[in-house]
């Protein structure tokens, strides 16, 4: 099939033409976004491959359809971007990747709290300046800690236990729980309680009308003060302006985040030569309790070459008649 890559970088081309080695598929790489007004580039070709900051609107998927379009192929997990009710009205089918690598984002959580509990971000950058003095650098043992993990699917999974493995004590949040992790010792609870009771709070669930804003002002008073909230899921299931007011109170006590609600046109892209326009992300910038990374917890080499592999799988499947196991379809 002709394919179209929107937002695509020169790292995810290296593994997209390497899982394409038999040269099944033609693949045409932009950087652009997808959106009502770059949509015309995918005129000629059968497929778009898109990602997490590309936008299906109702407008692009009839633009999609008209040019020929079929299929809309993510190479990522979450969903949210695509008005799937569109993509339906249209014919036009989605399938994406709904599982790479738990680990590499359980794994970027665990090194979000670890550098933020032990300041060592900011160490760094002291002793670089010749400063080996350790005020202001204390932390805590995580060793029997409580830790909230909302959303126990396989991301929320694998970092569970790699806190049990940190001796720590662990609570979950989610409609359908794990009897796995029960039998290993997480007790579920109520959103409420494990907002009440937990030291760190880390977010694994998906991005819905139900989870939008999931941590807004009201559920952050519930927080222990000097809890630590964690954020590798998706920007929007925090209400940024809330966090910040926390932040400035004292209330939240520390701040990590890989995703942000107005990444759009940040993230993926060096902005280091330019004024940045989005005033929240410069306020979090500010304080020395926040650590912000560019939505690169899925970044690894076996999650890249799991993400190439599965989408162009799901684009062999299509193209072939064959039965689509990572298809996604509206519900309700």
């Amino acid at each position: 099939m002709k394919i179209a890559f929107f937002s695509a970088r020169a790292y995810e081309r290296a593994y997209f033409d390497r899982a394409n080695w038999e040269g099944l598929h033609h693949l045409w790489y932009t950087e652009v976004p997808l959106r009502e007004e770059t949509a015309a580039l995918a005129n000629g070709h059968e497929a778009v491959c898109i990602f997490v900051n590309d936008r299906v609107t109702a407008m692009v998927a009839k633009q999609l359809a008209a040019m020929g379009v079929r299929l809309i192929a993510l190479r990522c997990a979450g969903f949210n971007q695509v008005d799937l009710a569109a993509t339906e009205a249209w014919g036009l089918t989605v399938v994406r990747v709904p599982a790479y690598s738990p680990h590499a984002v359980a794994e970027h959580t665990v090194a979000l709290i670890l550098a933020l509990n032990r300041k060592i971000h900011r160490a760094y950058n002291r002793v670089r300046e010749g400063n080996f003095a350790l005020d202001n650098l204390m932390g805590f043992d995580l060793c029997g800690k409580t830790i909230g993990v909302v959303g126990t699917g396989k991301i929320g999974k694998a970092f569970a236990q790699i806190m049990m493995g940190f001796g720590c004590r662990v609570l979950g949040f989610d409609p359908y729980p794990n009897p796995e992790l029960e039998a290993k010792g997480m007790q579920y609870t109520t959103m409420d309680t494990l907002l009440e009771q937990s030291d760190i709070v880390s977010l694994h669930c998906p991005l819905t009308e139900a989870t939008y804003h999931l941590i807004n002002a009201d559920k952050i008073r519930l927080m222990r003060r000097g809890a630590m909230l964690i954020n590798t899921g998706r920007g929007a299931l925090i209400d940024t302006q809330a966090v910040i007011q926390a932040l400035k109170d004292g209330h939240l006590g520390y701040l990590g985040l890989d995703v942000y609600e107005q990444e759009e046109g940040l993230f993926f892209r060096d902005l280091s030569y330019e004024i940045i326009q989005d005033d929240l992300i410069t306020r979090l910038m500010t304080f020395p309790n926040v650590l912000i990374t560019s939505h690169q917890a899925f970044f690894t080499h076996e999650a890249m070459t799991e993400i190439a592999h599965t989408t162009l799988h799901n684009i062999t499947a299509f193209e072939r008649g064959l039965p689509l196991e990572n298809a996604v379809r509206k519900t309700g």
